[in-house]
């Protein structure tokens, strides 16, 4: 019975090898037992489709009319019946993205009326011709990767004639509804039909034709928009020798089972691909349990199912490959796998699953991939492991565990030979690298990052000499770098950043001829960068940023990395030192030399980098003019930064060309550029000329290539007059930042056109009037900031109704007049509100409390941030940063554009500060130096997020709110310089981070509140209140001379013993006791009546008592 089963699995798996094989392998080998030449009618008709082609790559260079190549059987390509000489195969095809023919299929082919076989796949040809159909003898017809639908062409309609075909692949030729469909259902004799990658986003109505095809073994339909043929189930099942089944991607609509016949289906079935089709779910199992014994491939990854892994596994004894990953199944892992004997292939990643693995799944002898990545796993990684060792790790080629919660060290995995692949990244794993991993001799790919492993890397991982990728970043990995390292020859990318390497990189990191991606980045690395890193002559990437390395980099360095394509040595105390005539043997793509003195001089060797599309060159110490060959760089760039160096001189705009054909970001801020801004680098997406000593912007309203500016940053220049007007034409711009100039009269209208815009800056300039009503417009903005000007009139309403994502709002330094509307408080996202340094006037809104940002304490960033790139795009106001992943995607440094961090100046605790990289957890308000009036609004103790509340230089009159201890997240208090009067709430002793306070120059009196803050303030916090005492002020006079000052109309509930509570306890006192006692005295009727009452209740409680101990007597004698 075994042998019965095993030779009908045999028997099923070698169908399906033969179902994928070519009918021929061979294109430059005739038959071998040729006896009888070509016709001359035939290589005359070959000789022809020659001419009609375009060979770029001598494909048919064996065919042609001397004398010597007459005989075109024995062209490559060509095969002939040994017995006629007639033309039986041609094989026309092109290789996969190598070689290809191009042009078009000469009509002379007719002539090849015996031939049996033809390909022509893969081969841009603009049109197969209809003359194709006549060859009836056609038995294989490949038309596959031709592309035709690109070339407005299709398929013959007539290919329906070609009725003793048996193979026939459309696939991949994006034909759309220009499929003949309806024509195929005559090709009877069909055994291979792939009409796969077609359809993609028309739909077929029906699949009526399928079911003639009787003699079908292998259908591929992938990527055919099947989602209006609701019975297409029923329709396969009507195929009774299919074998192998492809709908992947092909939108299938939700099963019917319940009519569902199985009196014609195949009983064969051994292969079935229904991945990617997002309404099959669970249910499909039904139809599946039929093939119980013949299946030996599924694949459903990327659907719906649900739930526990079905039951219906138990039942399948040929499977060998199944994949159900990217589903949604969850639960513990079943044991449905028991006695799998011929299961090699099991994937089960992103999933729910949960819990450790059967030990069912460690006595699958055979299983060579077993897959069960992102995931809920969790328990100790050893435990797993043991699991195993059952007999799996006799045979386990590929373990993907990654992406789980599995913790615990990493065990002794010396007995799994045979493994080549261990993914183990993103779980709990800890403790340290054991030295047995050097015993896996077999390993080609080892990830283990994004763990917590410490410890050192050990000197046995160089015995790992078939490694090709080593991934150990995002772990807490310290002490130096093995020299072992340098034996694994074979390795190909070493990934070790993001630990706490120390001591310097091994010189036999040379050694590793193959390696072509090397990211050290940071760690604690130090010491010179060794000169044999030179020697790695395939290495493209090199990322050694963000560590303490030193000494000079010189062309030794560099001298056989012809290779290169990405460089980061960024954030080192590096010196680049090399001859100014150097030609580099590299074209990099990518170069961040960040922090990396390069010398007085702009770097000559840039020059002959003409692939350059990130140029990273900041903090470089360079202080020269730009070179006149250096504008030649923009052709291809796509993000440039020289920032930070003293860089001067002028732009020559004739020279400057920037693409408007891609995303471009310029960073030039932070040097000595001078002169007007060339319109052409207005066409860049993202401009910061910010901190130069550009006057003229002219420019702007000079070009109409504005459209992809989205970043605009020309603070800190020496631009004067008005701001252009001419800003309709910058439709996608989001930041405009003109602050720190020397602008003067009135804001422009059309700034209000800028409807995507999310941070305005025009702070530290000259600007006059009211502003205009169009900003009202901008309601994206997220970020206001017009400090520190002249502008006038009152505040308007539209401010608090217009901007509902708004999170700074900074207008102080100017001359606003009138009240604050209480529309203001309907900004939500508000996180900094300061009118500081105006005339405002009248009362603080009670509505404070709807500012509903800061009534939550804390933040989930420490920045405020704005996304640039929409895979970024984040809630209002607060961005996170990007995750691992996206940030990963970059070899090369990354450029700040795929966000922006906004900063803020403003006053801080009694100093002008500014502020970035903690601004997201900066919650303040700032109504200072105004002529506010009136009482602080009791509601303003809501805002618990607050961290600083500074309303001094006002007119405030009443009490300091009771309850202001409530604000537990304040860190700066400043109500000095008010009238306000009354105690210091004892509440205000318990802010504990409260660092600084000022209640100096008000009307305070009593005692401050003792507490383990109030007391650590300088005494002049608190002068001008001669009513107050109590350290750090004199102490308390305790006969009430000088003391506390008790006319106060409103008292702390908070102190209990008040000189209020004698004066009540003694008029209590005494009305109690003339209440009682004077009625007694001056009525004889109550007096007498009174005693009568004393008298009564003394005689009854007399007999009550006497009752009581009588009963107890009785009770102890009758126990005795």
């Amino acid at each position: 019975m075994e042998l019965g089963r095993w030779l009908k699995h045999a028997y099923a798996i070698s169908i399906v090898l033969l179902l994928h094989i070519n009918a021929s392998l061979s294109l430059g080998h005739h038959h071998a037992n040729v006896t009888a030449r070509c016709l001359e009618r035939e290589r005359d008709a070959l000789l022809a489709i020659k001419g009609d082609l375009v060979d770029e790559y001598n494909l048919l260079s064996s065919w042609g009319s001397e004398a010597k190549k007459r005989d075109c059987c024995g062209w490559e390509r060509v095969h002939c019946d040994h017995q006629t000489g007639h033309v039986i195969q041609l094989h026309l095809n092109g290789e996969p993205l190598l070689t290809y023919l191009q042009g078009e299929i000469s009509p002379k082919i007719i002539e090849l009326q015996h031939l049996e076989y033809l390909d022509l796949s893969h081969n841009p040809f603009r049109q197969i011709p209809a003359i194709i159909c006549s060859l009836f003898n056609l038995r294989h017809l490949d038309l596959s990767f031709n592309f035709i639908g690109f070339s407005r062409s299709k398929i013959p309609e007539l290919i329906g004639n070609l009725t003793n075909l048996r193979y026939l692949d459309m696939s991949a030729n994006f034909l759309g509804d220009e499929t003949p469909y309806h024509q195929l259902g005559n090709l009877t004799h069909l055994q291979y039909l792939n009409l796969g990658y077609n359809d993609i986003t028309h739909g077929v109505e029906n699949l009526h034709w399928l079911p003639h095809l009787s003699s079908l073994k292998y259908l591929d339909l992938s990527s055919t928009n099947l989602i209006k043929v609701s019975d297409w189930l029923e329709t396969i099942n009507k195929l009774p020798n299919l074998r192998n089944l492809t709908l992947r991607l092909c939108s299938l609509p939700p099963p019917t089972l319940s009519t569902l016949s199985h009196i014609n289906s195949s009983n064969s079935l051994v292969s079935v691909d229904l991945s990617k089709n997002p309404a099959v779910s669970s249910s499909i199992f039904k139809w599946l349990c039929n093939y119980n014994t013949t299946l030996v491939h599924i694949d459903l990854s990327f659907n719906q199912l649900s739930g526990l892994i079905s039951n219906a596994f138990s039942n399948m004894s040929s499977l060998a490959y199944l994949d159900l990953s990217s589903n949604q199944l969850s639960g513990l892992i079943p044991d449905v796998f028991k006695n799998k004997s011929s299961l090699a292939y099991l994937d089960l990643s992103n999933n729910q699953l949960e819990g450790g693995i059967p030990a069912s799944i460690g006595q699958l002898c055979n299983l060579r991939t077993l897959a069960i990545s992102d995931n809920r796993l969790h328990g100790q990684f050893s435990e797993f492991v043991q699991t195993l060792s059952i007999c799996t790790q006799n045979s386990l080629e590929r373990l993907y565990l990654s992406q789980n919660d599995l913790a615990g060290s990493l065990p002794n995995l010396a007995n799994f030979q045979s493994l080549k692949e261990l993914y183990l990244s993103e779980n709990q794993l800890s403790g340290i690298i054991p030295d047995s991993i050097g015993k896996l001799s077999s390993l080609k790919t080892l990830d283990l990052e994004e763990n917590r492993l410490s410890g050192m890397i050990p000197e046995s991982i160089g015995q790992m000499s078939l490694l090709r990728e080593l991934y150990l970043q995002g772990n807490q990995l310290s002490g130096m770098i093995p020299e072992s390292i340098g034996q694994m020859s074979m390795l190909i990318e070493l990934y070790l950043q993001g630990n706490q390497l120390s001591g310097m990189i091994p010189e036999s990191i040379g050694k590793l001829s193959a390696l072509h991606k090397l990211d050290l980045s940071g760690n604690r690395l130090n010491g010179t960068v060794p000169k044999s890193i030179g020697q790695c002559s395939e290495l493209s990437n090199m990322n050694l940023s963000k560590n303490s390395l030193e000494g000079v980099i010189s062309e030794v360095h560099f001298s056989k990395l012809s290779a290169l394509e990405a460089l980061d040595l960024s954030y080192n105390p590096l010196v680049f030192n090399v001859n100014s005539d150097w030609v580099p043997p590299f074209q990099l793509g990518s170069l961040s030399l960040r922090s990396c003195q390069m010398g007085t001089y702009f770097p000559n060797w840039l020059r002959t980098q003409q692939s350059l599309s990130k140029l990273d060159i900041s903090y470089a110490g360079i202080s020269n003019v730009l070179p006149s060959w250096f504008w030649s760089l923009f052709g291809n760039i796509h993000a440039i930064d020289l920032s930070h160096n003293q860089l001067r001189g002028t732009f020559e705009s004739s020279k400057l060309k920037v693409s408007s054909s891609y995303e471009v970001e310029v960073h030039f801020g932070s040097n000595q550029f001078e002169g007007s801004i060339p319109s052409s680098l207005l066409a860049a997406s993202y401009l910061d000329l910010s901190n130069n000593k550009f006057s003229d912007m002219t420019s702007l309203c000079v070009t109409s290539e504005l459209q992809s500016l989205k970043f605009l940053n020309l603070s800190g220049n020496h631009v004067s007059g008005e701001i252009p007007d001419c800003w309709r034409h910058l439709v996608s711009l989001k930041l405009l930042d003109l602050s720190s100039n020397a602008f003067s009269g009135k804001i422009p209208t059309t700034i209000g056109t800028l409807f995507r815009m999310e941070t305005l800056k025009l702070r530290s300039n000259k600007l006059v009037g009211e502003l205009p009503s169009s900003l009202k417009n901008c309601k994206s903005l997220k970020v206001i900031d017009l400090g520190d000007n002249q502008l006038l009139g009152s505040v308007p309403e539209w401010l608090g109704v217009s901007f509902p994502n708004l999170v700074i709002l900074m207008l102080r330094s100017n001359q606003f007049r009138g009240s604050l509307p209480s529309q203001l408080c309907h900004l939500t996202h508000i996180q900094i509100l300061d009118f500081s340094v105006n005339e405002i006037s009248g009362a603080i809104p009670k509505c404070l409390n709807n500012l509903t940002s800061l009534t939550r304490e804390g933040n989930s960033s420490l920045t405020i941030r704005h996304s640039f790139h929409p895979s970024y795009a984040q809630a209002p106001g607060m961005a996170e940063a990007p995750s691992p992943a996206d940030m990963a995607e970059a070899e090369a440094p990354m450029m700040p554009s795929d966000y922006y961090e906004d900063d803020a100046t403003f006053m801080w605790k009694g100093i002008m500060s500014s502020y970035k990289n903690t601004l997201g957890l900066v919650k303040r308000i700032d109504l200072s130096s105004n002529r506010l009036t009136g009482e602080i609004p009791s509601e303003i103790t809501h805002l618990v997020g607050l961290v600083s509340l500074n309303l001094s230089r006002n007119n405030l009159t009443g009490q300091i709110p009771l309850e202001i201890g409530k604000l537990k997240s304040l860190d700066s208090l400043d109500l000095s310089s008010n009238k306000i009067g009354g105690r210091i709430p004892t509440s205000l002793a318990r802010i504990d981070r409260l660092t600084y306070m000022n209640l100096s120059y008000n009307n305070l009196s009593g005692e401050i509140p003792t507490g383990t803050q109030l007391q650590s303030f300088d005494p002049s916090f608190y002068a001008g209140n001669p009513q107050l005492c109590g350290r750090p002020l004199e102490a308390c006079n305790p006969e009430g001379t000088g003391g506390p000052n008790v006319s106060s109309d409103q008292e702390d509930p908070d102190e209990l013993i008040t000189p209020g509570f004698y004066i009540s306890l003694g008029l209590g006192f005494a009305v109690g006791f003339w209440v009682v006692c004077g009625s007694l005295i001056f009525k004889r009727s109550w007096r007498y009546a009174y005693y009568n009452f004393l008298n009564a209740l003394n005689d009854w409680l007399y007999v009550r008592v006497a009752l009581i101990r009588r009963q107890l007597k009785d009770m102890l004698s009758g126990q005795s």
